[in-house]
C-alpha cells in the first residue's frame, strides 16, 4: 500500500440538498438521470458529511462546484459563501459557479458581476443544454477581464474544436473538468480523447486538467481502470498543471472515498514527494487561489 499523501485539496466536490426540489430536481426524481441507481449521489451532501466520508485523508481545503441547474446555480454561488461565513468553518474555500444561458451578452455578464459579490467565487461552469460546451466568445472575454477561470466540461470529440476557440484568450485560465470526460473506454472513443487532450495541453500553462469523472463512465475507481487514463493526462499535461479531484458525491455511486484516493495514490506512488504534492494539493490552491 502506497505512502498517502501528506494533505489534500479538493477541487470539485458538490454540497447540496435534495430537499431543494427547484435548484435539485434531478437528485428528487423530478428528473430523468438515465444512469441507473443513483442514491450514493442523491443525498444531503454537506461539509461535515464530506469530513466524515474523507476521514483518514488530510483534506485541508475544497472546491465546490456549480450542480443546481440553470439560473439557481447563481443563486447557489452566493448562499454556499454566506453559508461559509456563517456556519462552516469557512468552507468551501472556493467556489465555481454557474453560468446558465442568456438571451443577451449583457445579462451573462450581469450574472458573473452578480456572482463576484461572493468573496469565494473563482469562476464559471456552463449550466444547460447547449451543443457547444463554451460560451459566447464575448462572455469568454468578460470572464478573461475579470481574472475569472473557465471550467471546460466536453467530451471528447467536441475538446479539439474547444481548444481552437479558446487558443485567443490568452490570459483565460481554462480547467478541463473530468479528465476531458470520456462517456466509455472503447478504442475509438480513447482516440478522441488522445487527440482532444493534447490540443488543450498544447495551449500552454494556463490550460489544466482536473483529474476526476472517470467512475461514472468507466463503472469502476480500480487502478486497472482509471490509472491508464489518469497516467496518460499527467503525461499529457505535465505535473504542474493536473489534479485530482473527488467530484463526490456522483463518484460515491462507485465508491467510497478511501477507495478512489488509494487508486489515485497508487496511480502515482512512483513519483516523489514533491509531484504528489502538486498533484494532490499544490496545484489546486494555485488554481483557486486558497
Amino acid at each position: 500500500m502506497s505512502a498517502r499523501p501528506a494533505r489534500i485539496v479538493d477541487p470539485h466536490v458538490h454540497l447540496w440538498d435534495p430537499a431543494r426540489t427547484d435548484w435539485y430536481p434531478y437528485l428528487s426524481g423530478g428528473r430523468e438521470l438515465n444512469m441507473g441507481d443513483v442514491s450514493g449521489m442523491s443525498r444531503r451532501f454537506d461539509v461535515p458529511t464530506y469530513r466524515s466520508e474523507s476521514a483518514g485523508w488530510n483534506v485541508e481545503k475544497l472546491v465546490n462546484v456549480a450542480a443546481a441547474t440553470g439560473m439557481h446555480s447563481v443563486d447557489e454561488t452566493l448562499e454556499l459563501d454566506r453559508q461559509a461565513d456563517r456556519d462552516d468553518g469557512g468552507q468551501p474555500d472556493a467556489i465555481v459557479g454557474g453560468l446558465p444561458p442568456t438571451e443577451t451578452i449583457a445579462e451573462g455578464v450581469a450574472l458573473l458581476d452578480r456572482q463576484m459579490g461572493a468573496t469565494r467565487f473563482r469562476g464559471v461552469r456552463p449550466m444547460g443544454v447547449s451543443s457547444d460546451p463554451l460560451p459566447p466568445d464575448e462572455l469568454l472575454g468578460a470572464l478573461e477581464e475579470r481574472g475569472l477561470l473557465f471550467e471546460l466540461m466536453a467530451h471528447p470529440d467536441q475538446l479539439v474544436d474547444a481548444a481552437q476557440r479558446l487558443e485567443r484568450f490568452e490570459d483565460l485560465v481554462v480547467v478541463v473538468e473530468h479528465t476531458g470526460w470520456p462517456r466509455s473506454a472503447d478504442g475509438a472513443e480513447r482516440q478522441l480523447w488522445t487527440s482532444g487532450m493534447d490540443a488543450l495541453a498544447a495551449l500552454g500553462d494556463r490550460v489544466v486538467c482536473k483529474l476526476s469523472g472517470l467512475a461514472m463512465p468507466l463503472g469502476s475507481m480500480r487502478v486497472d481502470a482509471l490509472g491508464p487514463w489518469l497516467t496518460q493526462a499527467i503525461e499529457t499535461f505535465g505535473v504542474d498543471r493536473c489534479m485530482f479531484a473527488s467530484n463526490f458525491p456522483v463518484d460515491a455511486m462507485h465508491g467510497t472515498f478511501d477507495e478512489l484516493y488509494t487508486t489515485f495514490t497508487e496511480t502515482v506512488a512512483g513519483l516523489g514527494d514533491d509531484a504528489v504534492d502538486k498533484l494532490f494539493a499544490t496545484n489546486a490552491e494555485r488554481v483557486y487561489r486558497i
